[in-house]
């Protein structure tokens, strides 16, 4: 299996990634898209012409956010609906509401290093609950509508913090070990780079492929818990560039097809056998076809 490689790299814009692209015609959701590169990557979708739903927990804040999509790219095909990944009902409500094909779904709402354990009501830990749980239930509830376009992407945002932990499945959700909110963070996105693998191979004969990222280092709302970004600023990006790798895995020609692999700076990562200082590359914990039919398993019986 070849690396992919891109003609982009660190600095590139969504914008950059994106020129060229025609989207006229597909249908995509971006969550989390009223604020951060989640706005960004919605934005850039539009312009290429896409209709585009931001799926966002706040609807005052998501239609301020249309507004200036389509005043700044002329799209008025932007739409907003209530999405709250952490909360059940709020999943199944989107879901069902949705009619006709979705070409695009990225999963892109997320939350970092709450400082206590919090728990959904169903008892699940709330960083595993928003980054993965919540997310994989959307995807199984727009499953018919990914199968409906035939040639769908889901672009999933995960994070260097996957180097952090793997998903321990003996104790998901913190009964026993003690809480950890940087652990428990790094579990959830490890499991967002697993969804991507076993969706693409339970999916791909239904046309619908999913790819996971590393955005970079950005300066958003995601840090409020962590006293804000600490990333030396030479590391940084502006969420114009934060959201290009999610751009490329929505649109580029070269990912046709292609599936359960990790991205960063728009170039599939480089597997790292240790921590790597949290910086880069990919655990091959997190690539791990066992370890990605185990989750898909446990993630079904935890939604049941």
């Amino acid at each position: 299996m070849n690396r992919i490689t891109t003609p982009f790299g660190f600095s590139s814009t969504a914008a950059e990634v994106a020129h060229g692209i025609d989207l006229s015609g597909r249908r995509a959701i971006v969550t989390g898209a009223a604020s951060g590169i989640g706005t960004e990557t919605a934005r850039v979708l539009a312009s290429a012409g896409a209709q585009v739903t931001l799926a966002v927990r706040n609807i005052a804040a998501g239609q301020d956010v249309a507004a200036d999509i389509t005043e700044t790219t002329g799209n008025k095909d932007i739409h907003v609906a209530r999405l709250d990944v952490s909360e059940r009902t709020s999943v199944q409500a989107f879901a069902h509401a949705w009619e006709g094909p979705l070409h695009l779904l990225v999963n892109n709402a997320g939350i970092m290093a709450t400082p206590e354990l919090e728990r959904t009501p169903e008892g699940w830990e709330l960083q595993f609950a928003t980054n993965h749980l919540g997310h994989f239930a959307l995807a199984i509830g727009l499953h018919h509508a990914l199968a409906a376009a035939d040639d769908a992407r889901i672009v999933v945002v995960s994070s260097s913090g996957h180097l952090i932990s793997p998903v321990v499945f003996d104790d998901i959700n913190f009964h026993y070990r003690p809480y950890d909110p940087l652990v428990a963070y790094g579990q959830s996105k490890t499991a967002t780079v697993l969804f991507a693998v076993e969706a693409t191979r339970r999916w791909a004969s239904d046309g619908i492929t999913a790819n996971a990222l590393m955005p970079g280092a950005i300066a958003t709302n995601l840090q409020r818990h962590t006293g804000g970004l600490k990333t030396p600023p030479e590391r940084r990006k502006t969420p114009q560039q934060g959201a290009a790798t999610s751009v490329l895995l929505a649109t580029s020609p070269q990912l046709e097809g292609i599936g359960g692999r990790y991205f960063e700076d728009c170039n599939e990562a480089v597997p790292v056998p240790d921590g790597n200082g949290w910086s880069s590359g990919i655990a091959p914990y997190a690539l791990d076809p066992a370890n990605a039919e185990r989750l898909w398993e446990e993630s079904l019986s935890l939604l049941a």
